[in-house]
């Protein structure tokens, strides 16, 4: 007979979670939020400290039901909803309506696997109350929002359109930037490349002529007034130009050589790997974190909502190891880096997104993954591997190459070209990054 029961948010959570406890653990999920403001009316009084009503959902009477039928034979109750405020007031609302007369433990963990598990529940925490009431915080102004600003948008835009806490301020700044847009004054300008017929070819921009700088768009102002300092290449001289230049040879006027480094990127956030799957799998956000949330659910990656780029000890001592064993100790920085956000008011409650420990690559993995679930596992293991590699290496050579095009001015044109040879792979034998990152 069981005689601890633990609460989680879903059954596949709860699944993989049992196997990691003895069969004295009876692990129960939730099945999300039990508690709610009702779908009918405010539900908050604004004029006594903007308190809400809440009450059980359809769902919630049933679970709830079941689970205090559960308490009656049980010991101890834990709470091991996820570590941030949905998962706190989840937790909160249960102690709510169970009333539990056992010892209630707050058990945390970041990622499922055995280790983890065990140490939650030898080291439990009180409910963390500020966080309930920053999740409380929330959805009062989730309803706040809905409930006054949604009539306005049936009024003056269309029925059943909502509003929301975050969706409302947003449109507001893309409104702002679209003012901006509509009163920017647009100028024409163009740019000129030659293209070598060297082996191998390469391709080189027209920097300036007689001496002065070409324009480019940085060179506009918003009113559409250019740096005195620059010349406007219009299309007609850049016609003439091109004629002019037509089996002329570039002379090499100045080469500079400089070497090149490129150090990886840190570990995935949430909104750097919906990036990053966005842009490589060509994923939607939503399917992004659908498939975080099975992965992690399943013990395969640390928690998927996290604003940490940071790693712990023991993943990044893991991480090392396997780098050395499979790339080379050449492929591994003299010491472990350390990533620290540099994003104002990051709680950094989690780590960075990485697989769950003991690692295990996508090849290990083999059948267990599929899909999208596949395509993300892959892109957050080599990310995390990426972050404790080497940087890559090489030689950036720019080049500035000069002709005097057969036009009646005899104008004097000065391209530039850059190039960069990789000398050592580094991290990016591992991961390639996105070029727009």
């Amino acid at each position: 007979m069981a005689k601890f029961l633990v609460i989680v948010e879903s059954p596949a959570k709860a699944k993989t979670i049992s196997q990691y406890l003895g069969s004295e653990f009876n692990v129960r999920a939730s099945v999300g939020h039990i508690a709610d403001l009702p779908s009918k009316g405010m539900a908050v009084d604004v004029d006594n400290g903007f308190a809400p009503t809440y009450e059980l959902t359809e769902r919630g009477r049933t679970v709830v039901k079941e689970l205090k039928d559960l308490l009656k034979s049980s010991d101890a109750l834990y709470l091991a909803t996820d570590e941030d405020r949905e998962g706190e007031s989840i937790s909160w609302h249960l102690l709510q309506h169970l009333k539990p007369k056992v010892p209630v433990h707050r058990m945390v963990f970041h990622e499922i696997n055995a280790k983890s598990i065990q140490e939650a529940v030898a080291n439990p925490r009180e409910l963390d109350q500020p966080l309930v009431d920053a999740a409380e915080t929330r959805r009062i102004l989730d309803r706040l929002f809905g409930y006054e600003v949604s009539p306005v948008l049936w009024r003056r835009v269309n029925r059943g359109l909502s509003a929301g806490r975050v969706q409302s301020p947003a449109l507001r700044l893309i409104v702002e930037r679209e003012w901006q847009r509509i009163k920017f004054i647009s100028a024409d300008y163009f740019s000129l490349e030659a293209v070598t017929n060297t082996t191998p070819s390469f391709t080189a921009k027209l920097l300036s002529v007689n001496g002065t700088r070409i324009a480019t768009g940085k060179d506009f102002s918003e009113q559409g007034v250019v740096n005195p300092d620059v010349t406007i290449l219009t299309a007609a001289r850049g016609d003439e130009i091109t004629a002019g230049l037509e089996n002329v040879d570039l002379v090499v006027r100045t080469v500079d050589e400089k070497p090149y480094r490129s150090s990886p990127k840190p570990p995935f956030t949430t909104s750097t790997l919906q990036q990053e799957a966005g842009r490589k799998l060509r994923l939607s956000s939503r399917q992004v974190m659908s498939a975080a949330q099975s992965l992690y659910e399943r013990g395969f990656i640390t928690y998927m909502r996290t604003d940490s780029i940071s790693l712990s000890d023991e993943a990044i001592n893991e991480v090392r190891s396997y780098v050395q064993r499979d790339y080379g100790k050449q492929f591994l920085t003299d010491g472990p880096r350390k990533h620290n956000s540099k994003v104002k008011n990051a709680q950094e409650a989690h780590e960075a997104i990485r697989p769950a420990l003991p690692l295990r690559s996508p090849e290990q993995l083999g059948g267990e993954l599929r899909g999208q679930d596949a395509g993300v596992y892959r892109l957050i293991w080599q990310r995390t591997l990426a972050s404790q590699m080497s940087d890559t290496l090489g030689t950036t050579v720019s080049v500035r190459l000069g002709a005097t095009a057969a036009d009646a001015q005899r104008t004097d044109c000065e391209f530039s070209a850059s190039g960069t040879t990789i000398t050592f792979p580094g991290y990016r034998q591992a991961y390639e990054e996105s070029r727009d990152e």
